[in-house]
């Protein structure tokens, strides 16, 4: 919860960037030399502090590290 100027308290919303089983692309920066292909992983879990881990690649990682989702990308093909 947080107080507003005007005193008045209302849950904290939290901003979703990522859902489990979703497809996210490392920016090339961060895997340099590999095609979008290989720099792409499936979400296995979103924590609550906004980090997520990836199948078959280790750690947390922040929404930062990845590529900005287009969600049409997908349909135009």
């Amino acid at each position: 919860m947080f107080k507003k100027k005007n005193g008045s308290t209302q849950p904290e919303t939290l901003k979703t960037w990522a859902r489990p089983e979703m497809q996210v692309t490392f920016r090339a920066e961060i895997m340099p030399g590999r095609t979008r292909e290989e720099r792409t992983f499936r979400i296995k879990t979103v924590r609550a502090n906004g980090r997520v881990e990836l199948h078959d690649f280790i750690g947390e990682h922040r929404e930062g590290a990845f590529e900005p989702i287009n969600f049409l990308r997908e349909k135009t093909k």
